[in-house]
């Protein structure tokens, strides 16, 4: 134990400090050696090569020397090797002990071990200089590396056995050294610094020993951690502000991906054969108690040294992803029988879990794992939206200053901002975009009665969110608000229904106050948007169902504040299912929509149809088919009446120039067309007629994807009418034509809802003729077969899928681009003529706008004073006088009139 010390003080590891005594050991006798001329004449090494055995038995004292001193003054390696390999092949077994020991040892060790050393450096310098491209230089530097026994020209196998035993000497003097130092007791109210640092630099040179033994024997490696765990934990009071803790957490971890790897790759082998008792099955249990082991040192030591590791919080965390990441559902786990998953989960990830818990209040993993700045690879990311699930799952259970700290933000430093853990939710779950689509499945929740099963990630997420939401702290409910507000309004359309899911579950969960509270809320959002945008859609789909979930007496609060029969709330009521209603508010409110809409239509087509004024009579017209869609059945004959009257009267304004031209008169025909279709088989034959036909006209030209939609709803209907024999040759030939056309899109929604469209008429038409004459292509016809026996129209296997669904994550997981609030204001569905702005300007906007342009004169003259002018200047400036009169012209006729 002194000589222990003695090395501690006089620095470095055991380790330098052992190869340090070998050292001089071996360097011993070097100074007595006097052959260190050079010879008169170089010795003929290939005429030596050829020598029988005799003649080097005779030769050796006069050669020996020669070649001992050709060797310490040679500098080529190729000549070093050559050399050393005719000593030790040749000369060798004729040597006695002395000569051995004073001559061969003393002189050819140090100059070997020299060599060694240098031939490893460059070859690791010339290593690290190698690129991807150097395949030849990569496949001889592999095919030499992989045949050691060639290397030693077949003598490996003489010193297999010694190497050996000398492993198990070293392995078994370093146990009784840990037996040793395990009796060692340091007193914590004595100040023993020599001995704190020393014991400091045991533990660190035992982990130096296991980055090297981590590949050569596993109980050697467990029995060496075990007791750089123990001791750390026994002299804990006194050496736990000189450790370095990052290390040893480093260095745990690697060890745990290690082994972990190793287990993966044992069970994909495993796969080929069905047997449990071979050699791979019993070194993959042997392997994976060893990760056991790991996971079980770490949580030992992150437990009591948990205030030393806030610059281990990032090791700990990539630990958990890289291990989730290589293990199912993940899209890269690696190829694992059922058997060997369950094996690995119940031995290994189930001992792992509660390192997460024991990390929960450290709020340097806080920061981490919320860093507003994290950025993870594909493979990482589904890792860490289950990651953010299991924290959920502990949060539930933990007090409100615990739930705090991971659900509000803070800035943690200048350059660094933590989320709240709601808002981690909802942006992991977007990046998991090939999971959900595949999708993956995870362990689903038992309950009473009902076998466990699988469930989709979209479903694992939302019950567990749903859960969390349960158990919110009441104090955290503006954090919860907003984070689902934000999500809802999303660009991503999963992640938007995510919030919504879980939205309407704490509409369920809370009072019919707060459900009435929140509708109130969506509805002033809606009735604030500028213009149709995706915000808009997300928060009307939000409203309608929430709408479901209000209690009658909210409901006829909502009504009084918002009535029906006021034109401007139709806004909020063409968003509304009126299947939400009491039978018999259903019907009220029905009908006092009906009679404003009708009314506010029929006031629109007496008027000079102004293009400013189409935005309000498609708002009126969605209201009206919202009615129809969920409430036709309370509409009276009048109603019903009054609503095809409208309908039909607007469609005869239609053709297809307007249509191309508007985009407002797009939208307009988009919701005629389903109007229309709702009273088909009371429409007038030849309105029905001219519809068709100008469906058929549209369709050979660009149109955008919500029109042609609209088509299909229309002609879906058609299977419920009777076409008169007298127009049957107008309508039935432009009829298939705008079926073959849409069938035969390659845009997967139009093509999809085609056929269902499609199959819909047919099943309900009587004009079967038409059916055939609509199938204009094998290619159409197979579509349509595959359709109805509900097969695939591409044969794509699993794998293949997998690795497509990998590959486009790879490409489209970028968050979608913000989209700024000047684009929201300009929405597509402007009409292309300038809008009549309903405020004049005030005195006050003239006043700035003049002011700014004053501004902009005086720059001028600045710059001019500076130096000259290019000489553009002029040119433009007399453009600026030639609008500056124009604007005189315009103000003094504006006054006129």
């Amino acid at each position: 134990m002194v000589l222990v010390r003695k090395a501690c003080r006089d620095g470095g590891s055991f380790r330098s400090w052992f190869w340090r005594e070998c050292f001089e050991a071996l360097v011993l006798g070097e100074s007595m050696s006097q052959e260190r001329a050079v010879p008169e004449s170089a010795v003929p090494l290939e005429e030596i090569s050829s020598w029988p055995e005799e003649l080097c038995r005779r030769e050796l004292p006069s050669v020996l020397p020669r070649l001992l001193s050709m060797y310490q003054h040679s500098d080529n390696w190729i000549e070093h090797i050559q050399i050393l390999k005719i000593i030790v092949e040749m000369f060798l077994p004729h040597m006695n002990h002395l000569t051995l020991e004073q001559t061969f040892f003393s002189q050819v060790l140090p100059k070997t071990v020299r060599l060694f050393d240098d031939m490893m450096y460059e070859l690791t310098s010339q290593a690290r200089e190698l690129s991807s491209q150097n395949l030849e230089i990569q496949s001889t530097l592999r095919n030499i590396l992989q045949n050691s026994e060639s290397v030693y020209s077949g003598h490996l196998h003489l010193v297999a056995d010694l190497l050996q035993a000398l492993f198990k000497e070293a392995y078994s003097l370093q146990k009784q050294l840990m037996e040793l130092l395990d009796m060692v007791c340091m007193n914590p109210l004595i100040d023993e610094h020599d001995d704190i640092l020393n014991m400091v630099v045991v533990i660190h040179s035992l982990l130096d020993i296991c980055s090297v033994i981590s590949s050569m024997d596993h109980a050697f490696h467990a029995n060496t951690w075990k007791f750089i765990i123990k001791q750390s934990l026994k002299h804990q009071s006194v050496i736990k502000s000189q450790l370095k803790h990052k290390d040893i957490i480093t260095s745990l971890c690697e060890d745990i991906l290690f082994s972990f790897h190793s287990c993966l790759q044992l069970a994909e082998q495993m796969i080929q054969s069905d047997a449990q008792d071979n050699a791979d099955y019993r070194l993959f249990q042997k392997t994976l108690k060893l990760c056991r082991f790991f996971a079980n040192s770490l949580l030992h030591y992150t437990k009591e040294f948990l205030p030393f590791l806030s610059d281990s919080c990032c090791t700990l965390h990539q630990l958990y992803l890289q291990i989730y990441s290589k293990f199912p559902p993940s899209l890269y786990a690696a190829g694992i029988s059922k058997a060997q998953q369950e094996e690995i989960a119940s031995t290994f990830l189930v001992t792992l879990s509660p390192l997460i818990s024991q990390l929960l209040t450290f709020q340097p993993f806080v920061d981490v794992v919320l860093d507003s700045k994290l950025e993870l690879p594909c493979e990482l990311q589904l890792p860490q939206c289950l990651l953010l699930v299991v924290i959920m799952d502990e949060l539930s259970s933990r007090p409100e200053d615990v739930q705090a700290l991971w659900c509000t933000e803070s800035q943690v430093s200048k350059a660094t901002a933590r989320v709240s853990l709601l808002k981690a939710i909802f942006s992991s779950f977007e990046q998991c975009s090939g999971e959900l689509s595949l999708p993956v499945h995870l362990q689903g929740v038992k309950s009473k009665g009902q076998a466990e099963v699988a469930v989709t990630l979209y479903q694992h997420v939302c019950i567990h969110l749903c859960t969390f939401i349960a158990s919110l702290h009441p104090s955290l409910f503006p954090e919860l608000d907003t984070a689902l507000l934000n999500a809802v309004l999303s660009a991503n359309m999963i992640t938007s229904l995510l919030a919504m899911d879980a939205w309407c579950f704490l509409a369920r969960y809370g009072t019919a106050e707060l459900c009435a509270h929140h509708v109130t809320i969506m509805a002033h959002l809606i009735k604030s948007c500028p213009g149709e945008c995706y915000q808009l859609t997300n928060l009307s789909i939000l409203l309608r169902r929430l709408f479901f979930f209000m209690a009658p007496p909210q409901q006829v609060e909502f009504i009084q504040k918002f009535p029906p029969k006021e034109t401007e709330n139709l806004l909020l009521w063409q968003y509304i299912s009126f299947q939400a209603l009491p039978a018999e508010l259903r019907k009220q409110t029905a009908l006092e929509v009906t009679r404003a809409g009708t009314a506010w239509c029929m006031k629109w087509l007496g008027s000079n149809h102004t293009l400013e004024e189409l935005e309000s009579l498609n708002t009126v017209l969605s209201a009206l088919l919202a009615v129809c869609n969920s409430s036709g059945e309370a509409l009276d004959l009048g109603q019903q009446t009054a609503i095809k009257e409208v309908g039909s009267q607007l469609s005869i304004l239609l053709n297809v120039k307007l249509v191309i031209d508007q985009p407002y008169v797009q939208q307009t025909l988009s919701l005629l067309l389903p109007l229309l279709g709702f009273f088909i088989q009371t429409l007038d034959p030849q309105l029905v007629s001219q519809v068709i036909t100008l469906q058929t006209s549209l369709l050979k030209l660009e149109l955008p994807d919500h029109v042609r939609l609209a088509f299909l709803d229309f002609l879906s209907s058609l299977g419920k009418l009777f076409i008169p024999q007298t127009i049957q040759d107008r309508i039935l030939p432009s009829l298939s034509s705008v079926f073959a056309s849409l069938l035969a899109d390659r845009n997967w929604l139009l093509e999809q809802h085609s056929l269902e469209a499609f199959t819909q008429f047919a099943e309900g038409t009587t004009h079967e003729e038409i059916v055939p004459q609509c199938l204009s292509s094998e290619e159409t016809k197979k579509k349509v077969v595959s359709f109805l026996e509900k097969t695939g129209f591409v044969d794509e296997t699993t794998a293949a899928r997998l690795e497509r669904i990998k590959q486009e994550k790879g490409t489209f997981w970028e968050p979608f681009a913000k989209v700024t609030q000047e684009e929201t204001k300009m929405s597509s569905l402007q009409p292309c003529v300038k809008r009549a702005r309903h405020e004049l300007p005030s005195e006050d906007e003239y006043r700035s706008t003049l002011k700014a342009a004053t501004e902009a004169l005086e720059a001028i003259e600045l710059l001019l004073q500076k130096s000259p002018p290019p000489d553009w200047l002029l040119m433009e400036m007399e453009t600026l006088q030639e609008r500056i009169d124009k604007l005189k012209r315009q103000n003094c006729s504006g006054r006129k009139q």
